[in-house]
């Protein structure tokens, strides 16, 4: 585990940034780091308080998770979003992510279009992903789980038509609509940047083909710039210069006295968030133990191309506190051990 205590945490991370890891030069990387929230805020007082910890712990962004029906409550999210934009108007928001495929796509484009308008240009970041964990959902929609992930590519297509087209003729697989307007158009010119969730090799060139950026979970720091490598090896193939491409990535956390401690935590608040055993995934995947194992753990990420990072606090309890302990404790750790945050200063 990297030793982030002192000020060995600046050589530590600089070498980690110069690395061994595969890198594409296809992938522009952002010069700054942003770290995210993910909102769990079931009604509007949890709302008000959670936004004013999140903000005031220093975070860039807020993200909420989208499930039509999960193992327990989740709201929607583009709504969710929505209200706490209006209580907020400095954070950049993002769907952490969104099931395009259980959705029409014209109504999913007026949504988010809305979205986008009501928070301002520049201020939501649409991840989508394909899910199908829970086939039950799938049913719920009237949606044949197997046909997600070409659901999710067509819609894509007719997303970014409908949001840039006066007006739009589409014949495809799975949707077909003859001269459709939808209108206002997003604020953000050529609508929202749609960051493409998922780890498998199919979300990852659904990211190089169609997305703005990437936003993976449960994956090793390896595997993620393993990633974004075939990423922009994909982009090029297609012919697209990306002049702009978040690399982002989600993560589990949990602060404790120590990683073992933290293990417990996270291992029996995912596993019955997900309604399985997550005593490896946790382990392997997540961020846990002081904030100097966060931070390390941070590190790796930072090291293979992630500059964004949407943290959720694996917790039963004391989400709130985790979120500021990892503000105060842990995000001005890593921020003063990158190369892009020191040379601002």
């Amino acid at each position: 585990m990297v030793d982030f205590g002192g000020v060995s945490a600046i050589p530590v991370l600089d070498e980690l940034v110069n690395g061994d890891f595969p890198m594409s030069d296809a992938i522009p990387l952002a010069p700054r780091l942003r770290f995210g929230a993910q909102a769990w805020a079931f009604d509007g007082e949890r709302a008000r308080r959670t936004i004013k910890r999140i903000a005031e712990a220093g975070f860039d962004s807020v993200w909420a998770g989208d499930h039509v029906s999960f193992t327990g409550p989740v709201n929607d999210p583009l709504i969710e979003i929505a209200f706490l934009g209006a209580l907020e108007s400095h954070l950049l928001f993002g769907t952490g992510v969104y099931l395009l495929a259980l959705r029409a796509p014209a109504a999913t484009a007026k949504m988010v279009a809305t979205v986008d308008r009501m928070l301002g240009a520049g201020r939501f970041i649409f991840g989508v992903g394909v899910g199908g964990e829970f086939p039950r959902e799938w049913q719920a929609c009237g949606v044949p789980v197997a046909e997600r992930g070409g659901r999710t590519n067509e819609a894509l297509e007719i997303i970014k038509r409908l949001w840039t087209e006066p007006r739009v003729t589409h014949r495809g697989r799975y949707y077909s609509f003859e001269d459709v307007a939808v209108e206002p158009h997003p604020a953000t010119v050529g609508g929202p940047p749609i960051w493409i969730g998922g780890r498998a090799e199919a979300a990852q060139r659904r990211a190089a083909r169609l997305g703005d950026g990437w936003v993976p979970y449960v994956i090793t720091a390896k595997r993620y710039a393993e990633g974004l490598d075939f990423i922009g090896r994909e982009a090029e193939r297609a012919g697209r210069r990306l002049e702009r491409f978040g690399t982002g990535v989600f993560l589990f956390f949990t602060l404790a006295e120590n990683h073992e401690r933290a293990h417990q935590i996270a291992t029996a608040s995912l596993s019955r968030r997900y309604a399985m055993d997550f005593t490896e995934p946790a382990r392997r995947y997540g961020a846990l133990g002081t904030p100097a194992d966060v931070a390390a753990k941070i590190a790796e990420y930072v090291a293979a191309g992630a500059r964004d990072f949407v943290l959720d606090a694996a917790v039963d309890s004391g989400r709130e506190e985790q979120l500021e302990r990892i503000g105060r404790e842990v995000i001005p750790l890593v921020r003063a051990s990158f190369p892009g945050e020191r040379s601002s200063d």
